[in-house]
């Protein structure tokens, strides 16, 4: 190994900690562990009904029969027999085939869902579905599909059959859960553990339910006061609050076995995290896209805000925050405008793997059109796309003399990171108000850059300046697609709806409109135009966007 990538490698090893050492090791060293069997007697439901009925799945799932599936913006035709073993559309899509969410869409016939789930147990003994994460996902999925009245064909004993299969599925969830990974794969194994001990009455559901500790004790650490899952990715942060508010539901029936006082944090953290997503939505009711976010992979905020409503949970919330304290996010709304300001450190440090060179960027907008954008994810094979999707250029903030903001490597790595303070927001009475951050980049930490947000009802102000000024700077705004900037005059005019948006340029910057991929959902890949402006030596600059 030459010495910059065993560098790299150091930077990166230097913020795990030593539960993921010790299972990284473990895992490298020692054979793979075969799935369990769940001991004692066959288990049997626990729970007859949710109190509330389970949303549907999301959008991003097609089905058209047992022969065509669409995941993720990819779609697989199987023929006779579905394989399970299928790897040509790459892990993440094989993941969500075992995940199971697609068997509950309406696509399928109750005699059909029986059918897959038959098929799983039956021809798929070891493998990509028996991996920690995708039993974690799957034990909601089977779960909603038991309790469904009617969403499954067939009699008492092919429900038994399926209830002990997933006995088996949680015991071996248990006895492997992700301390390699942490983060949201390692949540998302207490959250499965706990709801399946609620779920089943059996020899070990007590030892699931022991689970109730360390899953409360991962909250308390992944979902600060702010709400805001800490990946700061807002399709994870929603699809997290999913099965929160399903283990709530569940919990809340009758025969349900969960202590009182678990529930009370679940529901406390779970009002915080709706906050926290309304937070993060546009006016046209969709998220931001933030670091790996898409849309279509989670529930719109409408969906989980109504069954959260449901739930009887206070989904008001937070309503009117500013500033994501704790998180590094500013929300500023005044007139016709809508800004949405992350200025924060990627996230978690021991496990930044849906973290983009994002500091100090912004999504805006206009009434309830989004004018600058994030660029989203398409998908997590390391490659130009990937690459593309992280890259600082790709979000509406500095690239600093040609040096992206942290150390990206492989798909989801991060070695060196940057400098950054999180922002101090000042509302306005009248609205809007004003936000400012600072950050330094990992590979240029002599430049600081400071960037301040001055929005009122007449319009947006940036003002960006820098304590060193650096040989050469990148400014770059991202547009929605079907936005194009004509350039003119010492500014860029924008058509957006029957409105006229027009961006003053500050002189020092010679501009161009150039034209990059644009990331909605997995598998879509759009075009769309970016406005950049380029310069050298540079102390301070004003940009101004208004209406005309």
């Amino acid at each position: 190994m030459t010495p910059q990538p065993f560098l790299r490698l150091l930077r990166t090893l230097w913020y795990m900690r030593p539960s993921q050492w010790t299972g990284k090791l473990r895992r490298s060293l020692l054979p793979a562990r075969g799935p369990r069997r769940a001991g004692g007697a066959p288990p049997q439901l626990a729970v007859s009904a949710p109190p509330v009925p389970f949303p549907p799945p999301p959008a991003h799932i097609d089905v058209h029969g047992l022969d065509r599936l669409g995941l993720i913006g990819q779609e697989v035709s199987w023929g006779s027999a579905i394989d399970w073993d299928h790897s040509d559309a790459g892990p993440l899509w094989a993941y969500h085939l075992h995940q199971f969410d697609w068997v509950r869409h309406a696509g399928l016939t109750p005699a059909e869902r029986l059918q897959v789930m038959e098929s799983w147990y039956r021809n798929h003994p070891k493998g990509v579905g028996w991996a920690p994460f995708p039993i974690s996902l799957r034990s909601f999925a089977w779960g909603k599909l038991l309790l469904d009245e009617g969403a499954l064909a067939g009699d008492a004993a092919a429900r038994t059959t399926l209830v002990g299969s997933l006995a088996d599925q949680l015991a071996t969830l248990a006895a492997d859960p992700e301390t390699h990974l942490l983060a949201n794969h390692y949540l998302w194994n207490q959250l499965a553990l706990v709801f399946g001990g609620v779920l089943l009455d059996g020899s070990e559901s007590e030892i699931w339910r022991g689970a109730q500790a360390a899953l409360c004790a991962e909250l308390a650490e992944q979902v600060p006061a702010d709400g805001l899952h800490y990946e700061r990715c807002t399709s994870y942060h929603a699809l997290l609050l999913e099965n929160l508010l399903d283990l709530i539901n569940v919990a809340r029936a009758p025969e349900a076995r969960l202590r009182t006082d678990t529930l009370d944090y679940l529901i406390a953290t779970a009002e915080r995290m709706l906050g926290a997503l309304r937070f993060l939505t546009h006016p046209d009711g969709e998220i931001a896209l933030f670091g790996d976010s898409a849309f279509g992979v989670a529930q719109r905020p409408e969906i989980l805000l109504a069954y959260a409503e449901a739930l009887g949970l206070d989904t008001k919330a937070g309503s009117g925050a500013v500033h994501l304290c704790e998180s590094g996010f500013a929300r500023l709304e005044a007139g016709p405008f809508t800004l949405l300001v992350t200025a924060s450190l990627p996230s978690p440090s021991h496990q930044p793997g849906h973290a983009h060179c994002d500091a100090l960027s912004f999504e805006l907008s206009f009434g309830s059109e989004r004018v600058v954008t994030d660029t989203g994810v398409t998908e997590y094979v390391p490659g130009p796309l990937r690459e593309a999707a992280r890259a600082t250029t790709s979000h509406a903030t500095v690239e600093i003399e040609g040096e992206e903001q942290a150390e990206l490597w492989a798909a989801h790595r991060i070695g060196g990171r940057p400098d950054v303070a999180l922002p101090s927001v000042i509302p306005s009475p009248e609205g809007g108000g004003a936000a400012e951050a600072v950050c330094a980049g990992w590979a240029t930490p002599e430049v600081l850059h400071r960037r301040r947000f001055e929005l009122d009802g007449s319009g947006l102000v940036i003002i960006d300046s820098f304590d060193r000024p650096p040989r050469e700077a990148c400014f770059s705004f991202p547009l929605a697609p079907g936005l194009e900037p004509k350039l003119e005059d010492g500014a860029a005019t924008v058509a957006v709806g029957s409105a006229l948006l027009r961006i003053e340029l500050p002189p020092e910057l010679e501009y161009s409109v150039e034209r990059a991929p644009y990331f909605p959902a997995f598998g879509a890949v759009v075009e769309r135009a970016v406005l950049r402006g380029r310069g050298r030596d540079l102390r301070e600059l004003v940009f101004t966007f208004r209406p005309l």
